[in-house]
């Protein structure tokens, strides 16, 4: 059972995917604060969620709980840790969502404030199937680190990597979803067309995915291998295209958030 509190300073949709995730795993949503600037976000939350406490515009409350997680993109971080460092209490740990802000930023935003955790969450966290790589600072203790997993650790998979490690799993693992859903979601629209029924057709695409990420994985064979094993290939002419839209897109972006 969780002991501490939680305090989100921000109420986007990374802290209902949240929410949503603890709740599935029939966890309490009791002692969980969740402040935003937005008076619309605030009155969807409580109604979601009522048996959480929720303030507009008041990051202050949150920031004064056991564990305060930043849900807050990086171009208003720097405000918000500004705002929050005079009501962190020594006990407090942080915990940041944001790509950009490593702990040493944001070390350096907080006026010296160190028991700090990184975690880039996926957005499969909803059917407690995310995969959340997460990084402590030097000041937290075992304790702490246990603290933090207890609640995060309900979400799926939370490896403990390397801070500098958290910018390419957010291109990767956070936004990696975003690469694939409209593909699936048209491939389902094919299968309906060719006479599926929705149900065989979602059974059909789940198990085909799974089954072809442990042949890539797991089978040891090489790339060119795998790639042989099916003959007919519909999209062989627009391949080297798709592959350069991740090149050009991608590496980019991940330049960008690591300066």
């Amino acid at each position: 059972m969780r002991e501490k509190s939680i305090g989100f300073v921000g109420g986007g949709r990374i802290t209902r995917i949240i929410l949503d995730g603890l709740r599935r795993a029939g966890e309490q949503l009791n002692d969980i604060i969740v402040s935003d600037t937005s008076a619309d976000a605030v009155s969807r939350l409580a109604s979601a969620y009522p048996e959480i406490e929720t303030v507009h515009n008041d990051n202050r409350q949150a920031a004064g709980r056991d564990i305060v997680v930043l849900a807050v993109h990086p171009p208003v971080l720097g405000d918000v840790l500004s705002e929050i460092a005079p009501s962190l209490q020594t006990s407090t740990i942080v915990l940041s969502l944001a790509p950009k802000f490593t702990i040493p930023r944001l070390i350096s935003r907080l006026g010296g404030f160190d028991r700090i955790a990184r975690m880039i969450p996926n957005a499969a966290s909803i059917v407690n199937a995310g995969y959340n790589p997460i990084a402590f600072s030097q000041a937290l203790t075992d304790r702490d680190k246990s603290d933090i997993l207890d609640v995060v650790s309900h979400l799926g998979q939370c490896p403990v990597v390397c801070d500098e490690d958290l910018e390419a799993y957010a291109v990767v693992t956070a936004m990696g979803p975003t690469y694939f859903w409209f593909q699936w979601a048209e491939l389902l629209r094919v299968a309906m067309h060719c006479g599926l029924s929705e149900k065989d057709a979602k059974t059909g695409i789940a198990s085909m995915i799974i089954g072809a990420v442990r042949t890539m994985f797991e089978s040891g064979m090489t790339e060119e291998e795998v790639f042989d094993l099916v003959p007919v290939k519909p999209f062989k002419d627009e391949e080297d295209m798709i592959r350069s839209i991740y090149k050009s897109k991608l590496e980019s972006l991940y330049e960008k958030l690591r300066s």
